[in-house]
């Protein structure tokens, strides 16, 4: 087998592949012997029959047409890994001259991983951000803690923030009820802007049994687009005023909120706890800026190919997420400033996606530069793991007996070792 490569581009490469009589013959066996099979030949059972017996009796064009997939096949694979280029997609093939049982010359063009030049990843300006807990961050973890035991007393004065109040609306908008905007002896908390603004404020000063108006307006950048800056009115009618009181913080309080003698003790889990997540969050976004860094200071071409995969995904996720949220593309686009799906692809994903790929590409190069490995044993441990949490789901335990999931798996955890590495590095 003869190879040439060309460079087409800095992710492109088209090779011309020549193969002689040795590689056709090898070809044309393996042809016979898997035509050989189905092959129904008088004296011979079927699957049975000799591949010198079944050369006499197979079509000849199907047989050269299974000889030439045969040897391109196996030459595209073969011809790519000697030259060590590593295909991002199937390469695309095309035959130029073709004489059986002596010489085949064809092309395979592919998109490539492209060379990396690593920059300095030993001398990186990132470091860990101090972690600090004030006891202001105590005191905000406690006062929710308070909210879960609040005591709750009906009073005949009129709302006051802070209060919670039973009541019962309905929203118009051009005098028709709009979806979303009515409920019945719904618990509100004042001054927790849980409503638009001018509600709450709006019942405040009122008294269980008391039926009034509010006209308000809905912020212009509403998620519901045909609420969005609307003027509407809301009827409500105040059923019960509810005075809140927090629990007084002491042992007794304490005692309830875990296996505490004290209040000093239960500060002290509440720090300990709020340490450990800060020092994680510190620690992820170390790692981020760490791979943001190397990324800006390395060199290599983006493949238009991985970018539009990634352009893909930021678009699926995205998606979702507003579907969560009840909302639109076209409402997020309008909030956001753009001025269509195109402009947004331009100005926030796509550049997205190029730091994905970007980064991905560096990170790759790195975990070959270190001799980053997982162990088969180190991938069967985590394929257990996933198996034990999602245990209670079959179907999906099941995908991870999948080759391909495997694959996926150990490429994430030679990726995670490659950052922890990293950090590492940068700590000395």
């Amino acid at each position: 087998m003869k190879t040439t490569v060309k460079k087409l581009s800095d992710t492109k490469v088209c090779l011309t592949i020549t193969l002689g009589a040795d590689e056709l013959n090898a070809a044309e066996q393996v042809a016979l012997t898997k035509m050989a099979r189905d092959l129904k030949v008088p004296g011979f059972r079927k699957g049975k029959v000799p591949v010198s017996v079944a050369a006499k009796h197979v079509n000849p064009m199907a047989l050269q047409e299974q000889v030439l997939d045969n040897a391109l096949s196996k030459a595209v694979a073969e011809a790519f890994m000697n030259e060590k280029l590593q295909a991002l997609e199937r390469p695309s093939v095309e035959v130029k001259k073709f004489v059986p049982n002596q010489e085949v010359e064809f092309t395979a063009e592919a998109t490539v991983v492209p060379p990396v030049k690593l920059g300095d990843y030993k001398k990186l300006k990132a470091k860990p951000q101090a972690v600090k807990v004030d006891a202001k961050d105590v005191d905000e973890i406690i006062e929710r803690m308070q909210q879960n035991f609040v005591d709750k007393a009906e009073v005949k004065r009129a709302a006051q923030e802070g209060d919670e109040a039973i009541i019962d609306f309905v929203g118009k908008k051009d005098g028709v009820a709009f979806d979303g905007g009515s409920a019945k002896d719904f618990a509100l908390k004042l001054g927790g802007g849980q409503f638009i603004p001018g509600f709450e404020e709006g019942v405040v000063g009122h008294k269980a049994g008391e039926t009034f108006d509010l006209d308000l307006e809905f912020p212009k950048d509403y998620h519901a687009e045909n609420l969005a800056g609307a003027k509407v009115m809301f009827s409500v009618t105040l059923h019960k005023v509810n005075e809140l009181k927090l629990p007084e913080l002491n042992d007794e309080f304490a005692a309830k909120c875990g296996p505490f003698t004290d209040v000093k003790e239960l500060k002290a889990d509440i720090k300990r706890e709020i340490t450990t997540q800060k020092e994680r969050e510190a620690k992820e976004k170390l790692k981020d800026e760490l791979v943001a860094e190397l990324a800006d200071s390395s060199k290599v071409a983006l493949p238009e190919l991985l970018i539009d995969d990634q352009l893909q995904s930021i678009e699926q996720d995205l998606m979702q997420n507003l579907s969560y949220r009840g909302l639109t593309m076209d409402s997020y686009l309008k909030t956001q400033g753009f001025k269509d799906k195109a402009d947004w692809q331009k100005k926030e994903a796509r550049p997205a996606a190029e730091k994905r790929v970007k980064a991905g590409l560096v990170l790759a190069e790195l975990s070959k530069e270190l001799g980053v490995e997982v162990s088969r044993e180190e991938l069967d441990r985590q394929i257990s793991t996933f198996k034990q949490q999602y245990g209670k789901d079959a179907k999906l335990a099941a995908r991870f007996d999948d080759p391909n999931v495997h694959r996926d798996i150990a490429n994430r955890m030679i990726t995670d070792k490659t950052i922890d590495k990293l950090v590492e590095l940068n700590s000395k």
